[in-house]
């Protein structure tokens, strides 16, 4: 009580605000709203929490004029997709000749469910297998051209690290098996790759002689013939390793 009896009000007290006049912040400042509660985890149809981690991605890019390294290739795919947190992404390279000669080479038209790959999109794979056909026991102009149109790649260095493998066709057993992959190893080098052959680890199917096989220790390959020959399941198998091998050397470098 003060001196004149009245109620002198606390100058600790703030007045109450009325309807038209919100309370005031010292400094006019702006007060961020932060949210900080917990996101609700995924759910999967069971019920059962998902994981939230994104696959590891290793794309299968090729160039296949008859269909055999394309054969290899969706075999690929099966094997690394058979490997936890991993997923196989299929892509074609661009191709180089015009209709007019793939007609009179007698080439099949293109699979529509394989989209062509460019290079930029090379970046955002954990790891790469690149199938080809030999030319002269090199890589086909067509994916010549593909790593050609790698520059940029290049000058920012973004595949560097990157683990790779190799896998070919060829036409006769002495057409390139081992020369084709071999030669490659040189674009690999240059972006500072790391080149991922499978040796030995098909185990007993590398030593069998009793029928054709193609493949070598350094990666999965098929002998066309004159064309008419499509890959034998033991090259098909082959191919399903190399995929499995591929993607357990891709998870034990993601996890390192």
């Amino acid at each position: 009580m003060g001196k004149g009896g009245g109620c002198v009000p606390s100058k600790k007290k703030v007045p109450p605000a009325t309807a038209d006049e919100a309370p005031r912040v010292a400094g006019d400042a702006s007060i961020p709203v932060l949210d900080n509660s917990p996101e609700a985890p995924a759910l999967g149809a069971d019920g059962v929490v998902t994981d939230p981690i994104a696959k590891l991605k290793i794309f299968i890019v090729f160039y296949s004029m008859y269909g055999h390294v394309e054969g290899l290739a969706r075999r690929m795919k099966k094997g690394v997709d058979g490997a936890d947190g991993v997923e196989g992404v299929l892509f074609r390279v661009p191709e180089t000749l015009p209709d007019e000669v793939l007609q009179q080479m007698k080439a099949p038209p293109k699979s529509d469910d394989i989209p062509e790959i460019s290079a930029a999109e090379l970046a955002m794979a954990d790891g790469i297998l690149f199938g080809f056909p030999t030319r002269y026991g090199c890589m086909s102009a067509q994916m010549k051209a593909f790593f050609d149109s790698t520059g940029q790649l290049w000058k920012e260095q973004q595949l560097a690290g990157k683990p790779a493998g190799f896998f070919v066709s060829t036409g006769t057993q002495g057409g390139g098996q081992e020369t084709t992959a071999w030669t490659a190893i040189t674009q690999l080098a240059h972006h500072g790759m790391l080149f991922v052959p499978i040796g030995y680890t098909f185990g007993a199917g590398m030593f069998k002689m009793d029928s054709i096989r193609g493949g070598s220790p350094y990666g999965a390959g098929v002998f066309a013939g004159d064309g008419t020959r499509q890959p034998s399941e033991t090259e098909l198998a082959l191919a399903e390793h190399q995929g499995k091998y591929m993607a357990a050397v891709v998870k034990r470098l993601a996890q390192a």
